[in-house]
């Protein structure tokens, strides 16, 4: 079935199609020196969703996505929406048998891909007789810009429901096999519209997409000023000094950032920040792990007249919370209230509120919450309460003003000698070291306690492992039990795809 334009309900597909119209000769895309008015998004994306449809595909089957942040993704993504089909995104660090592993499970029937990244699903692609598009060359399938040019222009207008996912993203995989969640036209198009609300992004703005695409904050983020009207450049791949020098060229406003990148620009030294022109940012925004107060106050000081905002979720429930700019600096390691229609809910292990400054596990409810993990209802049921509460498994107290802090993930609690410790605490005080970039707690087990603190930190450049002044400096700030027992230097931590740190990967160093 078809729609008349103007009839569908909320569709990631639509802020491409009302600005195509409205402001067709605004620019939408820049990657480097190519850009993308919205009539040309609109029209490449209507091209694309034809030649889908004209490949023999059919409303709600899968089309993988493997691709780095570039000017062909906000279309991609429109064209797979238009055509009424799933997108499947792919992270290009992933091995051929991660990735073959989505592509079966997920049931793709086709690949969308940048041709240098071949390597990863060609074996796939052939095994499986899945179609495909290349960009740039043609290793594998055919080539992309010849596809969309034997096309038609004219937007096919599939019907879905707006409940119905739009893509499936698969988590992680930092507590095993990675689950695809399902997200919903409903749950983007309403992240999109509070992003553009909060975060300054849509009509006479220019976003910067930093996070990786293919990660949902990333998609979220990076999508979210074409769907309302602004501008987004593309950082192709994270660089420190790249990104300054993005800020300066396209006179950025907004940008989304995790943690570690906000480390990276700290070590360029405040030079980086004077010798360029970033007058026009004006809007930071930072997730997908946890923002060091001692970072913070950092970002804060080194852009006094940027907002920083610190939000928490999760790529099952969408943005859970944000703390405001206002906020910042009175509730240091809070990550602020509740976002726009989200209920939370803190319990105790039998599902009771518990009281405030008391930590408990962490639910919300709200629109933006996935439609569960796909093809695995036992999974979806173990986060899910009967009306409709998700859980992340974090661990989280909020104060009598309601400000939220997450204290850990619950996975990640050590319980030493029968007592609770909470990794994120010890790692906000390390954090205030002058030696120590940033560091990872974990338990490993222990025959006397159960399990024993240990830390992994990452040193500044030519300092080396000084155990007994690390520990004087926790000794001010944390009782003696949460002192780390083990220290382990480390040149990196081990991270996922959204930049959050992979404890699971931590392992002592071998002898």
């Amino acid at each position: 079935m078809t729609l008349t334009p103007g009839g569908a309900p909320l569709n990631i597909a639509a802020g491409i199609r009302e600005f195509a119209e409205a402001t067709p000769t605004r620019t939408a895309v820049i990657d480097g020196e190519r850009t993308l008015t919205f009539a040309e998004v609109g029209e490449r994306s209507s091209r694309l969703a034809n030649h889908l449809l004209d490949s023999g595909l059919v409303v709600g089957e899968r089309v993988a996505v493997l691709l780095g942040n570039r000017l062909e993704y906000p279309e991609i993504a429109a064209g797979i929406a238009k055509a009424g089909l799933v997108m499947v995104p792919l992270n290009p660090r992933l091995t051929p048998a991660e990735a073959r592993y989505i592509v079966e499970h997920s049931a793709s029937k086709y690949v969308v891909l940048d041709d240098a990244l071949s390597p990863i699903v060609a074996d796939t692609v052939a095994d499986l007789g899945l179609g495909a598009l290349s960009i740039d060359a043609t290793t594998i399938g055919s080539a992309y810009e010849d596809a969309l040019a034997a096309a038609s222009d004219v937007d096919p207008f599939v019907a879905v429901g707006e409940q119905d996912p739009f893509c499936i993203t698969y988590t992680s995989g930092t507590t095993g096999k990675p689950k695809g969640v399902l997200i919903s036209h409903r749950s983007r198009v309403l992240t999109f519209y509070m992003s553009a609300l909060e975060y300054g992004l849509g009509a006479g703005r220019t976003s910067a997409a930093v996070a990786p695409m293919y990660h949902g904050a990333g998609f979220a983020f990076g999508y979210a000023p074409v769907f309302t009207g602004g501008t987004v450049t593309m950082l192709r791949k994270w660089n420190p000094a790249g990104f300054l020098d993005l800020i300066a060229k396209d006179k950025v406003q907004s940008a989304f950032l995790v943690p570690t990148m906000a480390q990276g620009i700290r070590s360029l030294g405040a030079e980086a920040l004077t010798s360029r022109d970033l007058s026009s940012l004006d809007t930071l925004y930072f997730n997908a792990a946890a923002l060091p107060t001692a970072l913070k106050d950092w970002v804060m000081d080194s852009f006094p007249t940027v907002g920083v905002h610190e939000l928490y979720g999760s790529t099952e429930s969408g943005v859970i919370t944000n703390l405001r700019p206002v906020h910042m600096r009175a509730k240091p390691g809070s990550v602020g209230h509740a976002w726009y229609m989200t209920e939370i809910r803190i319990v105790d292990e039998e599902g009771n509120e518990v009281p405030p400054n008391t930590p408990g596990e962490l639910f919300s409810r709200s629109p933006f919450l996935m439609n569960g993990y796909l093809d695995n209802p036992e999974a979806t049921a173990e986060c899910t309460t009967a009306d409709g509460f998700v859980t992340c498994g974090d661990i989280a107290v909020r104060d009598e003003q309601g400000f939220i802090s997450i204290v850990d993930r619950k996975k990640d609690l050590i319980i030493s000698g029968g007592t609770n410790v909470y990794p994120r605490e010890i790692e906000e005080v390390l954090a205030k070291h002058p030696e120590v970039v940033e560091s990872a707690v974990v338990g490993e087990p222990d025959e006397q306690w159960g399990e024993t603190v240990v830390a992994h930190v990452v040193l500044t450049p030519g300092a080396s492992l000084d155990v007994e002044k690390i520990e004087e400096h926790c000794r001010t700030e944390l009782a003696g039990y949460k002192i780390p027992r083990r220290w382990y230097a480390t040149p990196e931590l081990p991270r996922n795809a959204g930049g959050k740190i992979v404890k699971r990967d931590l392992k002592p160093p071998t002898a």
